[in-house]
């Protein structure tokens, strides 16, 4: 059953984290390009900036413990940063299964 439920959040924090980034990146050529983006967005905006630097977080913590775990850091980090919490879970368990 966990696995099932980390499957469905480590799709589900993709999708999101990558709309996220190019909602971001939407905002950024927006303002490049001094445009206006629609008020009724500022909500989504903020939501997503919140979940990215959450997310990123997440991402440089599971890269500076990645080594620690004989896993690679940076492509640890990077998966992390994309599926968040569970990838540090999964990292965080790698460690169970060695010292067993």
């Amino acid at each position: 059953m966990q696995k099932k439920v980390f499957t469905l959040i480590k799709v589900l924090s993709t999708v999101l984290i990558t709309s996220a980034i190019g909602l971001e990146l939407w905002n950024i050529y927006a303002l490049l390009t001094h445009d206006a983006l629609p008020n009724r967005l500022n909500l989504v905006f903020w939501i997503g900036g919140f979940a990215i630097s959450i997310h990123a977080v997440e991402g440089i913590i599971a890269a500076a413990y990645a080594t620690s775990r004989k896993a690679p850091p940076i492509q640890y980090g990077i998966y992390t940063l994309f599926v968040g919490t569970v990838g540090l879970l999964e990292l965080f368990d790698q460690e169970d299964e060695v010292e067993i």
